[in-house]
């Protein structure tokens, strides 16, 4: 029986080992096209940069200038910690008070997240840029705003699951010890959802972080680019793309989203889990 689950195990592992490379793959063609001139980009995809290909870091000098990078980086940057950080404080104080409030009102919140996560983007794109440009939202503080009404229905799915998992004894305790329910939350409550929050800040960072969609709706793009906007303007008259430069920033592009995930992964797992928990 140890014999076959040994082998069980092996040919899994064989398998997805197989699988990954799949998904690794693309982005590695992308690292190694970064140093190879542009016209040997369409000619030689697959080939190691050797030779005349190799062009040492020039992609990424050009595409750096020609996208205008670190000022899309910052701007980028700016958005996503900012529109994470809200994410996580209001769904997860939301959460709280949907899972031990129980009456008519938290019940309507809660489906009204859930509906949230069912309607397409695509439904009421042209509505959201409309009410944005009525109500100033059209800058990077502004898109916060909207980043949080679009992240919410997710984020209070998970965090409603992991707070019915918590023993409600733990915060009369603390409310018995004189806490008031803020404190309540922030001293014993948010400690306990540190999984939870890494998890719904990893899957909202990567969305954010890559989104092309939402800022170019809601942003004033003349005065705010994002990465995603940024890498676009790379393109030229007739449809030609300095393929180089291109592929120079989106590398540059991967690389924070990528440290930050590997940096988190751990906790993705045990935060998924413990977010689908009904209690």
């Amino acid at each position: 029986m140890n014999v076959r689950k040994a082998k069980h195990g092996t040919l899994l592992t064989v398998f997805f080992s197989i699988l990954s490379i799949f998904y690794v793959y693309p982005i590695l063609l992308v690292v190694i096209n970064s140093f190879k001139k542009k016209a040997y980009i369409s000619r030689q995809p697959f080939a190691i940069p050797t030779g005349k290909m190799f062009v040492q870091l020039d992609n990424y000098i050009n595409g750096i200038k020609k996208t205008g990078f670190v000022q899309a980086f910052g701007w980028s940057l700016f958005i996503t910690v900012f529109s994470v950080a809200a994410i996580i404080l209001c769904t997860s104080m939301c959460a709280w008070y949907i899972s031990r409030v129980k009456n008519k009102v938290t019940a309507t919140m809660y489906y009204l997240c859930l509906f949230s996560m069912i309607v397409p983007f695509q439904m009421v794109m042209f509505t959201l840029s409309k009410i944005a440009n009525i109500l100033h939202l059209s800058n990077p503080v502004g898109i916060i705003v909207v980043y949080l009404g679009f992240g919410a229905g997710l984020s209070v799915f998970m965090f409603t699951g992991f707070v019915k998992s918590i023993p409600l004894e733990i915060e009369e305790a603390a409310m018995i010890d004189g806490c008031t329910p803020i404190q309540t939350f922030f001293r014993v409550v948010m400690p306990i959802l540190k999984p939870t929050c890494i998890t719904v800040a990893i899957l909202q960072a990567m969305w954010i972080w890559n989104d092309y969609l939402l800022p170019y709706l809601v942003l004033d793009i003349k005065k705010y680019k994002t990465i995603p906007i940024a890498v676009q303007y790379l393109k030229g008259g007739y449809g030609s793309v300095d393929m180089g430069a291109m592929m120079g920033v989106l590398v540059l592009s991967i690389i924070p989203i990528i440290v930050f995930y590997l940096a988190c992964q751990k906790y993705i797992i045990e935060g998924v889990v413990a977010g689908a928990v009904k209690g």
